[in-house]
């Protein structure tokens, strides 16, 4: 196997977009933008969904991670995080396919902020009704 040999895919949620890179044969450490990832991240909640599909598939501390985000929020980055792990678990090995499945991990979660509309306050908040 080659020394650089990685296996890379994208991650995205809301409007945040992770491109992930898996380096087998790793010792568990987790890059984002070139942080560690508890310093990135510091929420609790928001470790513990990235560190998912690791824990799922028992691959945790075997793989060195490192991770570009862009766009969004802190929450919608960690989301796109996990995405990106999730698939890039895929291209490693694909017969984590079905632990990966039942988990959620593979599937884009597709709920985005909403567009204001003409003659609403927001997305779909109306102004108050006033009869006189």
């Amino acid at each position: 196997m080659a020394e650089n040999r990685y296996f890379y895919a994208v991650g995205r949620r809301k409007t945040a977009s992770a491109q992930v890179r898996l380096y087998p044969e790793g010792t568990g450490q987790i890059t984002v933008n070139g942080k560690p990832v508890n310093e990135y991240f510091t929420r609790e909640q928001d470790l513990v969904e990235i560190y998912a599909p690791l824990r799922a598939t028992g691959h945790e501390g075997t793989f060195d991670i490192t991770v570009v985000v862009r766009g969004g929020g802190v929450t919608g980055q960690a989301g796109a995080v996990k995405h990106g792990i999730a698939r890039a678990l895929l291209k490693y090995d694909e017969n984590l396919r079905p632990v990966l499945r039942r988990g959620g991990f593979l599937t884009r979660d597709p709920r985005m902020k909403e567009r204001k509309k003409p003659g609403l306050k927001r997305a779909r908040k109306a102004p108050t009704y006033t009869k006189r």
